[in-house]
């Protein structure tokens, strides 16, 4: 049940959601919400039951102390909201929790009611996928949604994804059903590296909802976290001469796929970021993942001390792998 007690009249509110699970690879999506929650000081408002949505033995509630008094967390998914300040103020509706166990339509029936209820104009949906994608390279991601109008007016790609879903897509489709504008971001996580954390997503995905809101985030120690892991993930690949062949083949591929669209238009989004900034001023689960062909996988760098599992040769250029579909 959701308590809608206390909450204030809102600006031009866009919903923000992201679920830890099989759609969040490298946690990149719910870390992301998390920071927005953490950067702009929300607070939880309202929680979905638990009993309603979660099987305990999946998504096990954890024991701990707080002034000598033992309490119990359930795995849930919470709601805050935060404002925006500067010209144009507007309000974010965070919601984060775990992929639902159970019961996927009556969730998505209760969020959007909750929607409803508080003027939400559009809901923004946050993923990511385990693809074939280089981690010394921009962490690609992709913008979907179901409505033909919505993406030529956002540049959105409209979906033509088939196949198996996570809660991200289902939320996507119930909210076009409802008549609820949505908009899922993808980002593609490096699948010989998806152990969480991975904050060059998590970086990558802020980026992209900063332009498809046009809201200034404030991004914290993100930057240096993201060039860190990736320093960290250099050294890992270069310990071992096979994995760092495997990531040259992938960065070649890449760069040999995208060198037709070197055109001016991301390096237009991306001055356009820096002019706002600059004139903004400062800052102030277990499982396997999605994959781009909708299926579960592991992560390829070993968990063991025995040894590092060999990732997969990739296709050569020119093969009818679709490397690019994004599941949602």
């Amino acid at each position: 049940m959701i308590e809608l007690e206390g909450v204030p009249e809102l600006i031009d509110p866009v919903m923000v959601a992201a679920f830890e699970g099989w759609n969040d690879a490298g946690d990149a999506a719910s870390t992301a919400v998390a920071h927005l929650d953490r950067e702009w000081k929300g607070e939880v408002f309202a929680a979905l039951d638990a009993e309603d949505y979660y099987d305990f033995q999946v998504n096990r509630p954890t024991v701990f102390m707080e002034a000598g008094v033992r309490k119990i967390t359930w795995p849930t998914t919470r709601l805050s909201v935060v404002r925006v300040g500067g010209e144009k103020p507007r309000d974010l509706v965070l919601v984060r929790g775990i992929e639902p166990s159970m019961r996927w339509r009556s969730f998505c029936n209760e969020l959007l009611g909750f929607a409803h209820e508080l003027g939400v104009e559009l809901v923004v949906v946050l993923g990511a996928l385990l693809g074939d994608t280089p981690h010394t390279r921009p962490v690609p991601i992709s913008g979907t949604t179901s409505d033909p109008d919505l993406a030529r007016r956002m540049d959105l790609e409209e979906t033509k994804y088939e196949g198996p879903t996570g809660i991200v897509g289902v939320l996507q489709e119930a909210c076009t059903h409802a008549g609820v504008p949505a908009v899922s971001l993808w980002a593609a996580v490096p699948h010989y590296v998806s152990q969480p954390p991975n904050p060059k997503a998590t970086l990558a995905l802020l980026n992209r909802l900063e332009d498809l809101i046009d809201v200034r985030i404030p991004l914290g120690e993100l930057p240096e976290d993201a060039r860190a892991w990736q320093v960290g993930v250099d050294q890992l690949a270069a310990e071992d001469s096979e994995v760092a062949e495997y990531v040259q083949s992938l960065e070649e591929a890449r760069d040999t796929a995208e060198l037709p669209e070197a055109s001016g238009e991301a390096i237009a989004r991306e001055f356009e970021r820096y002019l706002r900034r600059r004139d903004g001023g400062g800052p102030p689960a277990s499982g396997g993942h999605a994959t781009a062909d909708g299926s579960d996988s592991q992560s390829y760098l070993r968990d063991n001390p025995g040894g590092r599992t060999r990732p997969p040769k990739p296709p050569k250029p020119g093969s009818t792998d679709d490397e690019e579909s994004s599941e949602d």
